[in-house]
């Protein structure tokens, strides 16, 4: 039987997909785990939710339970179910990455858990039953620098000599818009470079895109700032190590990877002063961090200072040690199986 099940109900590629593939990757290294509902690259074909109940009827050999790891509200629910309602012999481990006050019905949810890791310590402060802060990791096969950036950025056919990327859904909350104001300002001082979004719109955003495709063309930069709507998840790797930086300027985010997975690729960044950037920034060593809702000058600032040749390549180089030595894929799933094997050994929480 399954020592573990690792639920994906989101039919869309997000943060949390591109973590949780990272982390069960190298976790069927060390253990009998099934991916249930949405598959994921490179990870095992998923069964269903039926199929993950019939197999966690019985107990995994040397295992007196099954663990069910859940990442968001639906899977919260079915997990519960399937533990409270079936009297199935599972427990529940819960990542919760929000740096904001969850609302009362996902409290409740969180509250019913077996155990709680955090990717950050705002996020574990948010929550109960903590029993782990755990960062999110990457995987630094997929994601590795190029040998000639120059090379893989003109391979890609966008013009130019160099690019810049945003990368999320394409709405308010992921700066998009902020994005696109920094764009208008600094392309004309960079002839090379081509700007990129890279981000699905959901139906209720279609009209914010369409209004920033409009100011792009105001401003005669429709050749330069490119909506390219979601990049499969197979393709970003060679996206990332063929950009010069990334740029990320959400108004909220919980954690985010992206940076992190342009570190890996040897990519420094610039991002808003949310989430997990400013420790990823380590102190500017990696990129550069701006205000929330910064003017586009002051990102065109940040920008510029992470373009001078020196400070780039030296960027560069830490980006990827840091991002290969801290924030592996094989650390965060180290550090998930560390609580795995507490409750296995019987460890109670106390505050349920």
């Amino acid at each position: 039987m399954p020592e573990v099940m690792v639920t994906n109900f989101n039919p869309n590629f997000t943060g949390v997909s591109s973590t949780t593939a990272n982390v069960i990757r190298e976790q069927k290294e060390t253990y009998d785990v099934r991916l249930v509902g949405r598959p994921l690259p490179n990870a095992p074909t998923p069964i269903t939710t039926a199929e993950a109940r019939a197999l966690s009827r019985s107990t995994p050999e040397n295992r007196p339970f099954t663990i069910w790891h859940v990442r968001r509200n639906p899977e919260m629910r079915a997990a519960l179910w399937a533990r409270d309602v079936l009297r199935l012999p599972i427990k529940i481990v819960f990542t919760s990455a929000k740096q904001r006050r969850h609302s009362a019905h996902p409290r409740w949810l969180i509250r019913q858990m077996d155990a709680v890791i955090g990717t950050t310590k705002a996020a574990s402060a948010l929550v109960p039953n903590v029993w782990a802060t755990v960062p999110h990791g990457i995987n630094t096969h997929t994601f590795f620098p190029s040998e000639d950036r120059a090379s893989a950025w003109a391979k890609l056919g966008y013009g130019g000599t160099m690019g810049f990327a945003t990368m999320g859904r394409t709405r308010p909350e992921k700066g998009t818009d902020i994005f696109v104001e920094a764009m208008i300002e600094l392309l004309p001082e960079v002839p090379g470079a081509v700007a990129l979004v890279c981000g699905w719109a959901s139906s209720f955003y279609k009209k914010f895109e369409a209004d920033l495709k409009a100011q792009v063309a105001a401003a005669g930069l429709q050749d330069r700032i490119l909506f390219l709507g979601e990049v499969p998840a197979e393709k970003q790797p060679e996206l990332l190590r063929a950009l010069t930086l990334t740029v990320q300027l959400p108004r909220y985010e919980g954690f985010g990877v992206v940076p992190l997975e342009g570190m890996a690729s040897g990519t420094p960044f610039v991002g808003s002063d949310t989430g997990f950037y400013r420790s990823l920034s380590s102190g500017g060593a990696t990129g550069n961090i701006v205000p929330l809702q910064c003017s586009p000058q002051e990102t065109a600032a940040a920008i510029r200072d992470l373009l001078q040749p020196d400070r780039h390549a030296q960027a560069a180089l830490e980006a990827r040690r840091i991002a290969d030595a801290e924030f592996s894929a094989r650390h965060e799933a180290a550090g998930i199986n560390e609580v795995y094997e507490r409750l296995w050994a019987g460890e109670r929480r106390t505050d349920r």
